[in-house]
Parts: C-alpha cells; sequence; structure tokens
C-alpha cells in the first residue's frame, strides 16, 4: 500500500467515525510562545481542551482529524536511525468532550487491525501514582478487544503539559512490529483528563497541582512514516516510499534535515541567530557537513546558507585539526560548539563543555539560550539541572554493573533540564525488579552523601583505575580527568558534576525500552 493512500485513508476513516478534517496548521505556533515549533497535532487545538463550547462555534464539531507536519529536535542525534526524523507527519484525531476512552481506543484497534492489516505487539497503560489513579478503564477496554499483553508503565505514559501549564493526563501507546521484528511504538492515544497549574518539571517534583477537567478531552498521535513502514514491512522509515531507495546513514540526515528546513522555510523562517531561526540555521549547517556534494534542494535561501557554511566550514575544520580552542573557533571563526562536540566525539575526544559555556557567557553579543537549548546532543547545557542529570548518568552506569552482574558499557546519552536518556549495552528487557533494584541503589548512594572528586592523571595511571571504558582513549591526550562518586564509580569525564551525592534528590526511573539490536535504552528523572 503506498503512502499517499494510507493518509487518505486514516482521513476517510475517521470522516465516516463523525471527525471534521481539519488542514495542517503553521509549522510556526501561533499564540504559543512556549514552544518554537508544531510539535504535535492537539497544538492548534489546545484552547478547544478547556472551552468544549469554543470548538462548537468555531470548529461547527467537537471531533476533528488531521494530518499535522511537525518539526522535533530533541532526538537530533537519533535522525538517520530506522525511526527518527526531524520533520515528520502526525496522523490525529481528537475530541473535546465528543467522545470517551471506549471509542478513542476501539476506532485505533479497528483503523490498524482491519484497515491496515497490522497485528499489535502490546500495549501500555498508566500504572498510577499518588495523584491519578491507574488506568483501569483502559486496560478493560483492551481486554474486551481481545488484547493480552497490556503492560503499566509510569511517568512514560502521563503526557503533558506542554509549556508552563495546560491540559494533561495518561495515555495509552500501540507497539507493532517492523520488519526486523522490531517492536515499534505506533500510537499514542492521550486522555486528557486533567488541567496542570504549573510545568511538566514542577508537576514531577511534586510542586504542580493537577485539577481534573470536567470534560474528557481525547488527542492521539500516530506518526506517519512510522505507519508507512510497518504497512509496508519495511526495516526503516527510509526505506519507505516517502524517501529514495538504499540511502546511507548521512544520506538520511542529509534528506530529513533539508527536508525539515524546506518546510519551516515555506512557514516564514529565515536562518538567523535565534529562535527558530537558530535551529533552522543548525539544520541546514548540519546537512552541509553530512553531505557529499552540494544539497540537493532549489530553495535559495538554502542554497545561500550552504555558500557561506562552507566557508566557515573549510576554515573551522583546519583549525579544529590544530587544536584551536572551541570557544575561539566558535567566536572568531563562527564554527558551531555543536559541530565541534559532534567532531570530537568522532574522534574519540573531549570538549570541556563547561569551559566553553562560561566563556560564552561572557560574550553578551550572543544569545546563550539558542545556542545551548535547542539541540540536545549528549549534554544540552551546563545549567544546574543539567549538571545534576550528568552526574546521575554515571550513578546509572555503575548501578547498571551492579545490578545486572556484566561489563555494561555506555552507549550513548541524552541529557535535557527536563531528564536524562542513557543507552547501554544488554540483550534483552530488564524486569520491575531489576528497574527498581537499580532506582534503590542510586537513591541509597544519594542518601549516603557520596563525594564527587575529580582527579587529572597521566592516561596510563587512569587505566589501572577506570577498568571498564565505553570508549576509545588511544586518541586521548596523556592527561585525562577522572571523576570518582566516593568508590561507587570511577569513570573518564569531562565534566561538570555536583560537588555531592545530595544535590541530586530522588532518581526514578520513567521508561526502559529497546534502542536498537542488543541496546537498551532507559529515561530517568530527577524530583
Amino acid at each position: 500500500m503506498k503512502s499517499k493512500e494510507i493518509r487518505e485513508r486514516y482521513l476517510k476513516f475517521f470522516e465516516k467515525k463523525g471527525h471534521k478534517i481539519v488542514p495542517s496548521s503553521s509549522l510556526i505556533p501561533k499564540n504559543d510562545p512556549s514552544v518554537l515549533f508544531t510539535t504535535a497535532g492537539m497544538q492548534q487545538f489546545k484552547k478547544y481542551y478547556l472551552n468544549p463550547d469554543l470548538a462548537d462555534r468555531e470548529l461547527g464539531t467537537r471531533n476533528v482529524t488531521s494530518v499535522q507536519k511537525c518539526i522535533r529536535t530533541g532526538d537530533i542525534d537519533e535522525v538517520g536511525d530506522n525511526t527518527h526524523l526531524t520533520f515528520f507527519e502526525m496522523l490525529g484525531n481528537f475530541s473535546f468532550g465528543g467522545y470517551g476512552r471506549k471509542e478513542a481506543i476501539q476506532y485505533a484497534y479497528e483503523f490498524i487491525t482491519k484497515e491496515m492489516n497490522l497485528n499489535i505487539s502490546y500495549v501500555t497503560i498508566y500504572e498510577g501514582s499518588k495523584n491519578v489513579l491507574r488506568d483501569n478503564e483502559s486496560e478493560k477496554i483492551w481486554q474486551s478487544l481481545g488484547l493480552k499483553d497490556i503492560r503499566e508503565e509510569g511517568d512514560d505514559v502521563f503526557w503533558g503539559p506542554t509549556g508552563e501549564s495546560g491540559p494533561c493526563g495518561p495515555t495509552t501507546e500501540i507497539y507493532c512490529q517492523n520488519a526486523l521484528g522490531q517492536d515499534v511504538e505506533i500510537w499514542n492515544i492521550v486522555f486528557n483528563e486533567y488541567f496542570c497549574n504549573g510545568s511538566r518539571e514542577e508537576l514531577n517534583k511534586g510542586e504542580a497541582n493537577l485539577k481534573k477537567l470536567p470534560i474528557l478531552g481525547i488527542d492521539t498521535g500516530m506518526g506517519f512514516e512510522r505507519l508507512v513502514m510497518t504497512v509496508q514491512k519495511k526495516a526503516s522509515i527510509y526505506d519507505t516510499d516517502l524517501f529514495s531507495n538504499e540511502i546511507s546513514k548521512e544520506e538520511r540526515i542529509v534528506s530529513d534535515h533539508i527536508k525539515a528546513a524546506e518546510y519551516i522555510i515555506s512557514d516564514g523562517v529565515l536562518p538567523s541567530n535565534t529562535g527558530a531561526g537558530y535551529v533552522l540555521r543548525r539544520l541546514i549547517r548540519r546537512a552541509v557537513r553530512f553531505s557529499k556534494g552540494p544539497l540537493v534542494t532549489k530553495n535559495e535561501q538554502i542554497k545561500e546558507e550552504e555558500k557561506k557554511f562552507k566557508e566557515t566550514l573549510d576554515k573551522g575544520l583546519k583549525e579544529f585539526e590544530k587544536g584551536t580552542d572551541p570557544f575561539v573557533l566558535f567566536s572568531t571563526y563562527g564554527f558551531p560548539i555543536e559541530m565541534t562536540i559532534e567532531l570530537a566525539k568522532e574522534k574519540g575526544k573531549m570538549i570541556d563543555e563547561q569551559k566553553f559555556y562560561e566563556d560564552l557567557r561572557k560574550h553578551q553579543e550572543l544569545s546563550r539560550t539558542a545556542s545551548v537549548g535547542m539541540f540536545k546532543g549528549g549534554l544540552a547545557g551546563t545549567g544546574e539541572i543539567e549538571t545534576k542529570y550528568h552526574t546521575a548518568t554515571h550513578m546509572l552506569l555503575a548501578a547498571l554493573r551492579s545490578v545486572l552482574k556484566a561489563e555494561i558499557t555506555q552507549k550513548g546519552s541524552n541529557i535535557t533540564a527536563e531528564r536524562l536518556r542513557f543507552d547501554f549495552n544488554w540483550p534483552e528487557k530488564l524486569t520491575k525488579e531489576q528497574i527498581k533494584a537499580v532506582e534503590d541503589l542510586i537513591n541509597q548512594k544519594i542518601q549516603e552523601k557520596l563525594p564527587v572528586v575529580m582527579l587529572e592523571l597521566p592516561k596510563d595511571e587512569a587505566k589501572k583505575i577506570v577498568t571498564t571504558l565505553s570508549f576509545d582513549l588511544s586518541k586521548y591526550g596523556d592527561m585525562v580527568k577522572v571523576y570518582k562518586i566516593g568508590d561507587f564509580s570511577t569513570e573518564f569525564c569531562g565534566g561538570p558534576h555536583v560537588s555531592n551525592t545530595s544535590e541530586l534528590g530522588h532518581f526514578k526511573i520513567i521508561k526502559e525500552e529497546a534502542s536498537a539490536a542488543g541496546i537498551r535504552r532507559i529515561k530517568a528523572i530527577l524530583g
């Protein structure tokens, strides 16, 4: 089945179920300063969840469906793998008091199993918390449909709010298998039952109030490209008819970034050093670096940005090879710190990001927010919260080694002010008992108030105390930095870290899932 037919069948299916088809909104949200880009289909409908009568007046209905174009950069390091994109389309059906859980789940089940002729591997439901009850109703609905594999999850299946406050609630997720036999999240159904007077971070810390909404709102989102991949029995979204055949990972990145840039420009954004324009500039520059030739595009803005950056890239690469300080590369040669970090990572080197951002703060003409906050590859910034999460990743690695009794190594990480993400080698899903043991051990070490100490040692001496390596040290200098967390963790690292584990608060794993063959991924928060 071709992608065009899949898209059309989705919209027609929900139109027959009494939904009005609404066009995709702009990639640049209107009257919503909480985000730079539209990241989900529900964004243009947020006001209707709080005021369903407004939907009656403005839309003439409380049930709508759309195919929304979206931009997300939070997982940019994963772009080019089998399931991640910067620009993608989100299929969604939405209801503002028009129907409830039963209809939402039944619609999804019918579309997946009958319209698309797919098998559902498993579904998730919210396990509950001190403020919100376990989602027993969704479980019973799935059971009535014959689903046997229904899995409980924690905070990761409680959606929202976006920004400083807004509607939120538990979700149920649908997983199907791709051509490699891997379970891929296809559809997420959110039940907007609450209004959160505060941000998600404040909610996780217990500092925000949840208020029950008078009417249940339905907000669903299904990744179009992932659905096409599954229906067409492909191993990757890049193997579908939405992309060219058999392209390398680098070509995948270039293709994704140029497509995203073209859509962003079409919605009125131009390359700049701040806000959405900065994200656009970073996408184009990243495409230039991964491209083996001129970018394939008819867009003149992209061509102009490509021309300017190639001059910067040539000079910057020469200076990078000389070992020029990252801030000098940035301030004198216009070489982005993200690019320096990526290049260093490829060569097995570490960048002193803390020093860079200290220098950057002194450079008043530049916007630190745009430079740090938009692209979250590894450590997104060196603020207080990111620093805590960075230390927590070291403790997580040590705890995994202790609980699993294995030579666990880090395979990737991504740290934002909201959570940490950590990839590691392990062949199977962690049990609930293993996850709890990891959490308990980390929280025990936090309670023990262990000191965090940095040692600068000759590389050969450092190898004697760091026995399990997550990366190749052969290209590092003679002197390296080692961070010790009491006797619990000893790792090579460039920092930054807290000075004592007591500063971390409470450690909580919110999701454990597959990242790739033989690689597991943990997402966790500090509260």
